[in-house]
Parts: C-alpha cells; structure tokens; sequence
C-alpha cells in the first residue's frame, strides 16, 4: 500500500454535478480544516463522502473559466471566436478581438489566461491521477460503482491532457501521480511528442470506455458515459490524422517544435493510416446504437403557440426523394428550422436530447455560462450585451433554401465564382409572393430571403424579430420586437461603449424566444441552458471527413477489440455521415461529382462543420489543423456598413471590410503559447515562442 499522508485541504474541493451536490460548501471546508489537515488517504479512501469528494475536487477544473470552449466575450480563452465570429472589446482603449486575431499577445495569452489553462489542467490531472491509485481499495463501494468511479477519473485525465494537447501542441505527459504533497514548482517533465500524447490520451479513454456505464441518470448526466469518452476518442484520432499534426506542419515550424533533448515533437512524415483510425473511433461511437439526430416534428399553424415566435413548419426546396420520405430518410414530417433550434436554447431538456454525448451542463463559471453567451448576443432593446457578431464570411456559408451558393457570395473576398451580384432591395408585400421559403418581416434586405433553416436558427440579420416573449407589461416592455442596427438606433453604431455589432450581423443561435435579460443584468428571464460540448452530429461530420481521405484500404480493430472495420473511402458510408445532416437540414444532398471528388467533398465537408458546429468552440481550431488559418484568419474580416443610417439603408447593406479588425497570422498562431510563468518553473517543456518571439510579436 502506498504511503499515507495528510490531504491538503484544497483538494477536496466540492462540485455541484448534473443538478445532485456532492457535498459540501465553503463554510464546511473553514470550519473543517483542521480535521480535514489530519485525514489520511486510508481515511478518504475508506469513505463514500471523502471520496467522492476527492473525485469532485478532480472535476472542479474543468468549470474553470480558462477551459471553455463555448465562452462569451467575458470568459478568460477566446477559443469561440475565430473567423466566423467577433466580439466588440474596443472602446475602453484595449481592443482583445483585434489583438487576438492579430497575434498581438505573448506568453500569458490575451487576458493572461495561458497560465490559467496549464494549471487547471494539471491539477486536474494529478487529482484524478491519485484517485485512480487508490479507488480500489474502498470497499464502501460495490464492483460497480468502483469501476464507474474509475472510469470517470481515466475520463478527466484524458480530458485535460486533451484539452492541453489540441491548446499548445506537445505537452508533457506525466506517467505517474506527482506527490501530491510536492510543490507545483517543483514538478518538471520534458514534452512528449504528439503521436505520444494521442496514444496516451487514446489508452485512457479506452480504459474509461471499458468502465462506464452507457446510460446516465437524470442527476448524473454531467458525468461522462462511454459514448463520451469513446466521442473523445473519435476527435483526438482526426486531429492527428489531419495535416498539421500528421507530417504536414510547414518545416520551418516544426523543425523549431522540439523537446529539451532537441527531438522533434511533430510528426515528420504523412501517414493515411491515421484517418482510418480516426473513421474507425467514430463508427465506434456509431455502433454503440444510442445516438441520433435531434429531429423536431413539423408544425402546423394550428399547433403554434405563437405564430411569429413558433410558426408553423416552412416546407423546404422540392427533393424527389427527401421530401417524401419521413424521418431519417427524409424531411417530410420534421421541422427543420426548429430541429436545430431548440438543441441550443434552452426548449429541449439535455435528458430528452439524444444528439447530446457530453455537455458540462450548468458546471460553469458565472462569466462562462451559456446563459451569458445569449445575452452578449442580445440587442439592446433587450437589454442584452449586443456585443458579438457573425462575420460576413460566417453569414455567407450558409446556403439558399435550394442548396445553391447566396448571390454575390465571397465576391468581396474575389472568392465568387458564379459571377453572381449581392441581392438588392427589401421584403414588401409586393414582393413577399415571390419568396415561398421565407418570412421576413418588412423593410429586411432580400439578400436575407429565402435561406436555409439553420440561417434563421443562428443568424440575427438587420431587421430580425426579436421574440422576447417573458417580456413585462409592467416594466413597459414589448414581444416581437424588429431590431435595425442602422446608426441612430439603440442598437446600431455606439462610439462610447462596446455595445454595438461590429460587422452588423447579429447571432441568434442560443438565444430562446422568451429570453430578455432584466434590469442590472439580471439574468433570470433567460431561459437555462447546457453547452453541446459534443454532440452526435460531430461524430457523423468526423466519420465523412476521414473517409474522404482515404485512397487505400484498411483493417482496423474496434474500442473493444470485439470487431475489425474495413475501412476505406466508400461513398455510401461517407453519406451515412454527412446526409443525416443534410436532410435535417432540409438540404439537398450533394452531387455524385461532389461524393467522387475528393478535393471537392473536403471543400463541401468544411464547410458542412463551419456552418453545423458554428458557435460551438471548433471552428478555432479545425483552421489549424486542417492548415487554412494562415490564410483564413488573414483575410479581412467583412460586415455591413454600421455607419449608416437607415436613410443609407442601400449603403449599409453593401459590405465593407472592417477596419478596426485588420487581420494576420504568424507562425507562433498555430498552437496557444506557453506562459513564462510555466516555462521557469519548468524549463523542459522548450517553447518555440519563448526561444525566438517577443511578447507582442506578429513574426
């Protein structure tokens, strides 16, 4: 038996999971710190209450506002805004968006949170590592629970060196517990390369797959479950197999990636074989039969709660096969527009939603909630933070209700290739008979008409309704607002503060129709909501990507060991992937030209998860390792002329580049830098910004 010692008293910290509180509040720890100095880990391992304490004390770290992937503009790591998403930071002379896209941050990151994010995460780890060495010895617990408590802590530990992995790259792996009793500056452990850090992770999660249950109680659905950590598995094997991390990395970048003893971190050479493998962990997830695609069924106007809030199903673009068939094999009896809705704001409880493989549900920090994303994406006349917006580019990925390109498309960026110009003009009755897949209210520009569902779900364009439905008669407030972001108006251009979009197009994608936020930033009209921190539909978009790059063939043992997968770029198990959702999202499914080209389908494939998975703390990085960020987050970020007045309406809607956001990426933007701080108390993990790059510096 390992030595006994006393437990700190911090590392028993409490978590409130999945709505059950484990124990405890801070005037337990204050008034118990004596008896909790003398605690041995005899005591806490002999005890239900201690240690599931010490388990809570793991999961505490991961409700650390640096490790969000879904944040608003006031949460410590930026990670949601990339090129598809900004946030207004400027007028009080420290403009974090612009220096955050612009590289213009050293080692402690844009808010200093690099730090932040390096310790949460290692304590995390070596608190879930000292429960993993003595859970067996607790015999309060049956073979069962131990196994699941086993299986959480392997799940954490892969977690955070996950999180680690995919924010600076290369990180050290700690291969035993450190002593938990030994200073955090004393630790000091060399990087490993990344191939070793993938298959560290990968073992963990097939050990936690092995020991947790597939199924979550209603007060326990913030603990992972095998399809987590089986998902977790799928998306650490595609991030290796894509060309950053999988020989690919520019030369003069990954030449400079080395540990202290000058070993390359990075891959050298491009290996296939690490795309099957990533295809074979999502068909794992796949088989395991308990996941599906959120559907809504169709509404009619007699179903309506309230017509302009809930209205009835808007019937998609004529598909010969889709349209006739009902789910999951067509679109006949969904609603697609509130199929993709209601999973993000708060109208489909997470136990009902079985798109839903992990989310921290309200195990947040306050300034990290979702609930606060929505309001930073509320107007003003909502009283909201009216502070992040959609790029152009972002808006302009989003189809036409036919499955076709928006006209004037990327023609600002010289990327239009249909010769197509920007729709001019604006709804009427006159010429509202004219747009069949669209209502839009009066005076919005046609270049928002006739769209697919999922625009309308995520984009809050000039002249949306605003539903504000928990609104009060007796605070004078009104439902069913139309918000303009036109100069002169409360929420369009406001030189004194931040409130105010800056590219003029609003995000509507979490926010529920009765959301207002009260007065003093009250937040209890807005409706709860959970993060989608991996859903099925990410599992279906990873399986069509790997696929597609394949040109061999290949056998590859499932999680278990119980099955081997053919694995190969077969176009029917790649549409088992991407048609799912495309007929959610009442979509044509793509050309059989689109399916056999496989540059072609990557192009389609990208953009499918820019536009599925907006919102949702990937778009960041899937520019990094798919190797576009050093053009895509160079290109100048575009919006609408917010300097107009509506008296300029035709000027407004003509769009410009946005000059406050003047964009670049340099190479110490390809993975997050590694603090100062941590690098002189750990001089091992070498730093390829801290040998060559000075804070502050683009080159």
């Amino acid at each position: 038996m390992a030595k006994m010692k006393n437990i700190k008293t911090a590392a028993v910290a409490m978590l409130l999971l999945g709505g059950a509180a484990l124990t405890g509040c801070t005037d337990y720890l204050d008034t118990d710190y004596l008896f909790k100095e003398r605690l041995t880990m005899e005591d806490v391992f002999s005890n239900r209450d201690y240690t599931n304490e010490w388990l809570a004390g793991a999961y505490s770290f991961y409700g650390d506002k640096y490790l969000q992937e879904i944040c608003s503009k006031e949460g410590g790591s930026p990670f949601n805004f990339s090129d598809d998403m900004t946030y207004n930071s400027g007028a009080y002379g420290n403009d974090r968006y612009g220096n955050w896209r612009n590289g213009l941050y050293g080692e402690g990151g844009v808010q200093g949170n690099s730090d932040g994010v390096w310790q949460a995460c290692y304590k995390g780890i070596n608190q879930a590592e000292i429960f993993l060495q003595y859970i067996d010895m607790n015999m309060a617990f049956n073979d069962t629970e131990r196994a699941d408590l086993r299986g959480q802590a392997n799940f954490l530990v892969a977690y955070y060196y996950w999180h680690l992995l995919r924010m600076y790259g290369p990180i050290p792996i700690l291969e035993e517990p450190a002593d938990y009793l030994q200073s955090y500056d004393e630790l000091s452990h060399p990087r490993n390369t990344y191939e070793e850090c993938v298959d560290f992770i990968a073992d963990r999660l097939v050990k936690a797959a092995q020991d947790l249950p597939l199924e979550r109680s209603l007060m326990e659905l913030a603990r992972p479950t095998r399809g987590a950590a089986l998902g977790l598995r799928a998306r650490v094997y595609l991030y290796a197999a894509s060309p950053l991390m999988n020989g690919k990395a520019p030369e003069d970048y990954a030449s400079m990636l080395i540990d202290d003893a000058g070993r390359r971190l990075l891959p050298t050479t491009y290996d296939e074989s690490k795309w099957a493998r990533a295809a074979a962990a999502a068909k794992d997830v796949m088989d395991l039969n308990r996941y599906s695609l959120h559907v809504a069924p169709r509404r009619q106007v007699d179903d309506a709660v309230n017509p302009i809030a809930y209205p009835a199903t808007i019937e998609p673009v004529y598909d010969a096969v889709f349209s006739n068939a009902p789910w999951p094999n067509g679109w006949q009896d969904i609603d697609p527009f509130e199929s993709y809705r209601e999973m993000f704001n708060g109208d489909l409880l997470a136990n009902l939603n079985k798109e839903l493989i992990f989310s921290h549900l309200q195990n947040r920090s306050d300034n990290n909630s979702v609930e606060v994303l929505a309001r930073q994406q509320m107007p003003s006349t909502a009283l909201g933070g009216n502070s992040h917006s959609m790029t152009l580019k972002q808006m302009d990925a989003y189809y036409m209700a036919n499955a076709t390109d928006a006209p004037g498309m990327g023609i600002e960026l010289d990327r239009n290739t249909n010769g197509t110009q920007r729709i001019q003009g604006y709804m009427s009755n006159e010429v509202r008979p004219n747009y069949k897949f669209s209502n839009l209210p009066d005076g919005v520009s046609l270049q928002f008409a006739d769209r697919e569902p999922r625009f309308y779900a995520s984009v809050a364009y000039n002249g949306a309704i605003w539903n504000l439905l928990n609104a009060s008669k007796d605070l004078d407030e009104t439902p069913n607002i139309q918000v303009f972001y036109y100069r002169g108006t409360k929420d369009g251009y406001q030189p004194s503060h931040d409130g105010w979009l800056a590219t003029g197009i609003g995000i509507k994608k979490y926010v529920n129709p009765y959301d207002i936020v009260g007065a003093h930033v009250d937040l209890s009209r807005i409706k709860k909501k959970y993060d989608p921190a991996m859903r099925y539909a990410e599992i279906l978009l990873i399986y069509a990507e790997a696929l597609n790059e394949l040109s061999g063939s290949y056998e590859v043992k499932a999680w278990d060991d119980n099955t081997t997968y053919s694995i190969s770029r077969n176009i029917d198990d790649m549409k088992k992937g991407i048609q799912p959702i495309r007929i959610r999202a009442g979509l044509h499914d793509y050309s059989q030209e689109e399916y056999a080209n496989q540059d072609l389908f990557r192009s389609k494939l990208k953009r499918e998860r820019q536009i599925e998975l907006f919102a949702e703390g990937h778009r960041y990085f899937d520019l990094r390792r798919w190797m576009d960020a050093e053009v895509e987050e160079s290109t100048p970020v575009y919006g609408y002329n917010m300097l107009c007045s509506e008296k300029m309406r035709d000027y407004f809607h003509i769009p410009v580049m946005i000059q406050r956001f003047p964009c670049a990426f340099s190479m110490k933007m390809w993975f997050w830098p590694i603090s100062h701080n941590e690098l002189r108390r750990n001089k091992r993990p070498v730093s390829y910004t801290h040998l060559t790059l000075p804070t502050n510096s683009l080159v």
